[in-house]
């Protein structure tokens, strides 16, 4: 593969990944969670379904510890996550979704299916699931982090 053939794969994946996460965002915010980002999202991924601490979610954000607090702190105000006593570690607290924070996820799997439904419109059913199980050769469903 030539670098301008690298290049225009590259640019095209990103344009993807962009607009899907901007798609589930305005799909979240228009089933009535006003105020999301799709930083929130990344966060819920980490946080569902068992919770994490404010380190792990840092990690999993490529944040500092403070910059993820912060966050933690902004979700706990809009009530989608609470902390609560760490089951194995006394020091630590784990944030977990609230009911709020679960509706908001259900949401964001909704705008998840509409993108898909509109990329299937495009391609059609059978290559759509072929690039599905493309993409999973390629990169393994794993953590889902922002490429801030």
């Amino acid at each position: 593969m030539h670098n301008s053939e690298a290049v225009a794969l590259s640019t095209a994946l990103l344009a993807a990944a962009g607009e899907l996460t901007q798609r589930i965002n305005d799909g979240v915010v228009a089933r009535g969670f006003e105020g999301m980002r799709p930083a929130h999202g990344f966060a819920f991924a980490r946080l569902a379904p068992h919770g994490a601490t404010a380190t792990e979610l840092a990690a999993h954000l490529g944040v500092t510890k403070q910059a993820a607090s912060q966050l933690v702190d902004e979700l706990v105000r809009k009530g989608y996550v609470e902390r609560r006593p760490h089951p194995e570690d006394a020091r630590a607290r784990l944030v977990v979704l609230t009911e709020r924070g679960w509706a908001c996820t259900r949401a964001a799997e909704a705008a998840m299916a509409d993108a898909v439904r509109a990329w299937e419109g495009v391609l059609g059913a059978g290559e759509l699931r072929a690039l599905r199980d493309r993409l999973a050769r390629i990169a393994p469903y794993g953590p889902i982090k922002p490429t801030w």
